[in-house]
């Protein structure tokens, strides 16, 4: 789970479900764009670990954690006019704070994606609040670019009642029954008619299904020199300079490499020449890159190999059978999805164009 916490000042960016690009009128769904500053909201709780936090029986009243602050700071909002905390008064609210290429995020994009379609009808509002890692993720353009196509903190949700109290709070994947059984109670307290008490019926799509945590060998991995690890290419990289890299002569489990002509920054590698590649040795069910072109409106095809053949029935959904894609927005792409037999395997990733930046690998 990454760690960042809500912010103080947002841009709002939705309406409809956060993610989805439901019409305004819906009135169901809000997205926040929350700008770096890294200081919480007056009335936010601290993100706590799950772990060490009592565990609240879902049939249990729920405590009062602190007010829902208010949305003034936000710079824009998208599918949605601005709303208010007075304006949500007698709505339950669900925050859910994301950014779009965050892995842990979208693993609970389809529970807060059927909770607004089962509940909205019954009073619920789910405000979506983005909070970017990566320069990228703060372009206002690649975040509309993810609210329209579903793609979409760190992930934490805020339950806030009719009264704008901030009842319930969860940080990180999991705890989905426990939190839609508190999404009923809070709208039964609201006075909402006939809430079923029955779970949502959720759908999850391509890198939105759950981890195969069972095989999961490998962590997410930033490609910048400021938070890599296990970066394997002779001679190290060289801080924003262009350099020519290669491959090891071999990869240990988690270890990586580029070959090629790369200028490696704090955040990403951006390729200088075409043919560049990337390698990974990894142990997951599924691999996924965050990466995308330098410019907008550009593109770069690409090609993947699993221990250096075409992936077959192993491709994931960014990719065709023979290991062909495009890369043209900036997101997170699913490269692989292993149907059985998860192993130490070897991709590499060739970029038969310049100009793409490639920012993180993540796995499940």
């Amino acid at each position: 789970m990454r760690t960042n916490p809500l912010t103080a000042a947002a841009v709002v960016i939705g309406g409809g479900i956060a993610l989805q690009a439901v019409s305004a009128s819906a009135q169901t769904a809000t997205d926040v764009q929350g700008p770096t500053a890294r200081t919480l909201p007056a009335g936010v709780p601290a993100p706590v670990p799950r772990a060490v936090l009592p565990m609240t029986p879902p049939t249990a009243r729920l405590p009062v954690e602190g007010t829902l602050p208010s949305l003034s700071g936000a710079t824009t909002w998208l599918n949605s006019p601005p709303l208010t905390p007075e304006g949500l008064r007698g709505k339950v609210v669900l925050v859910d704070v994301w950014t779009y290429t965050c892995i842990n995020w979208l693993r609970t994009l389809p529970y807060v994606r059927a909770w607004a379609a089962k509940y909205k009808d019954h009073g619920l509002v789910v405000i979506g609040v983005h909070s970017p890692e990566f320069e990228v993720e703060k372009d206002l353009e690649n975040v509309r670019r993810a609210v329209k196509f579903s793609n979409e903190y760190w992930p934490a949700l805020y339950l806030v009642d009719a009264k704008g109290h901030i009842r319930y709070h969860q940080f990180g994947e999991g705890e989905y029954e426990r939190t839609e059984k508190f999404i009923q109670q809070l709208l039964i307290e609201a006075g909402a008619i006939g809430v079923s008490r029955e779970y949502a019926k959720v759908e999850a799509r391509g890198p939105e299904v759950a981890a195969d945590w069972s095989s999961l060998k490998s962590g997410e991995n930033y490609i910048g020199y400021a938070r890599t690890e296990n970066f394997a290419s002779p001679g190290g990289a060289a801080r924003d300079k262009a350099r020519v890299y290669s491959n090891p002569s071999r990869l240990r489990l988690n270890q990586w490499a580029l070959s090629g002509n790369w200028t490696v920054g704090p955040q990403a590698a951006v390729l200088n020449r075409p043919n560049g590649r990337a390698t990974y040795l990894f142990h997951a069910r599924d691999l996924h890159l965050v990466m995308g072109p330098v410019a907008r409106g550009k593109s770069s095809r690409f090609r993947i190999l699993i221990d250096g053949q075409p992936p077959g029935p192993a491709h994931g959904t960014d990719v065709d059978a023979e290991g062909n894609g495009t890369v043209s927005d900036q997101r997170l792409y699913q490269l692989v999805r292993q149907p059985k037999g998860v192993e130490d395997r070897e991709f590499q990733i060739e970029f038969l164009e310049a100009d793409v930046q490639v920012l993180a690998f993540t796995f499940s």
